[in-house]
């Protein structure tokens, strides 16, 4: 299990995140909610030592805490941290089979045909530059990167990001996929809707702090969470 103990990230003066605890057990997609600002991204962000971080983190009972507090980011993705961030982070001047040995140059070579079992339409287009790909298409191919690193926790920083919505339900229904063969998942959106429809577990985040913890259900019919997230 993913194990984080108040988790504080600063920019300067400025507290982005304060005292945050969340858990994430392998299996299971918890989202954490929040409107643009709330500290989602600096939350993900200090989780992987890519921005300065204070509290404790761990990892199937390691404690993590002293390679975020290094910045040791490479240390913590060969633990089996991964993140995907926001619009995906795709190297757009190469091409989709660059990206994936890219992705897995800590793993060895790519699990193939894992991805192209999920992607079948990916297994054509190996010397196709990604730049040149439509946007749905680099989401998954930042989604096959992040896989290639064959991590145990995926985290993800608004993957549905200007998307249409039948492409953002698809990237999400992975997420399922990536959770039934054990994977844990950490999605942050401002997308209510499509990721409580995808998570067995929600936060919401104002201002910085996780002010409320709840299965998906409860959190989709709750008045104050529907009035401030869903629009009802």
């Amino acid at each position: 299990m993913l194990e984080v103990c108040n988790l504080s990230v600063s920019y300067g003066a400025h507290r982005a995140v304060e005292k945050a605890n969340l858990t994430l057990a392998p299996g299971e997609v918890v989202a954490v909610l929040g409107s643009n600002g709330a500290g989602k991204s600096s939350l993900l962000r200090g989780l992987l030592g890519l921005a300065p971080a204070q509290g404790q983190i761990f990892l199937d009972g390691q404690e993590l805490t002293p390679l975020v507090r290094k910045g040791q980011t490479e240390a913590l993705v060969a633990s089996g941290l991964v993140l995907v961030p926001e619009r995906g982070g795709v190297f757009r001047s190469l091409t989709l089979k660059e990206n994936l040995l890219l992705g897995a140059f800590r793993s060895g070579d790519p699990p193939w045909e894992t991805l192209f079992a999920l992607f079948p339409q990916l297994r054509e287009r190996l010397s196709q530059r990604v730049g040149s790909m439509s946007g749905g298409e680099q989401r998954m191919v930042a989604l096959a990167r992040a896989l290639a690193a064959r991590p145990r926790y995926l985290l993800l920083d608004e993957p549905t990001l200007g998307l249409a919505p039948i492409l953002a339900r698809n990237i999400l229904e992975f997420l399922r996929i990536f959770a039934r063969q054990g994977m844990g998942v950490l999605l942050v959106e401002q997308n209510a809707h499509l990721a409580l429809a995808v998570a067995s577990r929600a936060y919401l985040m104002e201002e910085g702090r996780l002010v409320r913890e709840g299965n998906a259900e409860s959190l989709r019919t709750d008045p104050q969470v529907r009035r401030a997230y869903l629009g009802g």
